[in-house]
């Protein structure tokens, strides 16, 4: 188990995710990842959004901490830099079949209950707002 940083990206009607595809298997998760030692969890989702889409971001507030796996923190962002679909984190240059690839993407916000996003509760709780 192992805590985790993740941002909710929302501009013009379309939210920023990750495009997992594994084999007989498509689905997509927010930006972030592990909080390593002497991290804060926004530090976290800060550094791994960046890894992973390739912008900066400032948190907005904190969105939800989720138990599963370990504690998940949430937190709604806004981008102050950099250039959406660049991120050089290792898992667009490590990939393997179990892994799978990794697509930044904007996806409508109507667009969100016919998806796979995980995790499901957040997007309710987008939705409900």
């Amino acid at each position: 188990m192992r805590n985790r940083g993740a941002t909710i990206i929302i501009e013009n009607g379309r939210i920023a995710l990750i495009k997992r595809t594994k084999p007989h298997k498509t689905y997509y998760v927010f930006p972030g990842g592990g909080i390593e030692d002497g991290e804060t969890p926004e530090e976290a989702a800060i550094r791994e959004t960046y890894e992973e889409l390739g912008v900066h971001v400032r948190i907005q507030r904190p969105f939800k901490i989720l138990e599963y796996n370990g504690r998940q923190h949430f937190f709604l962002a806004d981008i102050i830099g950099g250039k959406f679909g660049t991120g050089t984190g290792e898992e667009y240059f490590h990939t393997s079949v179990q892994r799978g690839l990794y697509e930044p993407i904007w996806i409508d916000m109507a667009d969100l209950p016919s998806l796979d996003v995980r995790p499901k509760v957040i997007v309710e709780l987008l939705l409900a707002k």
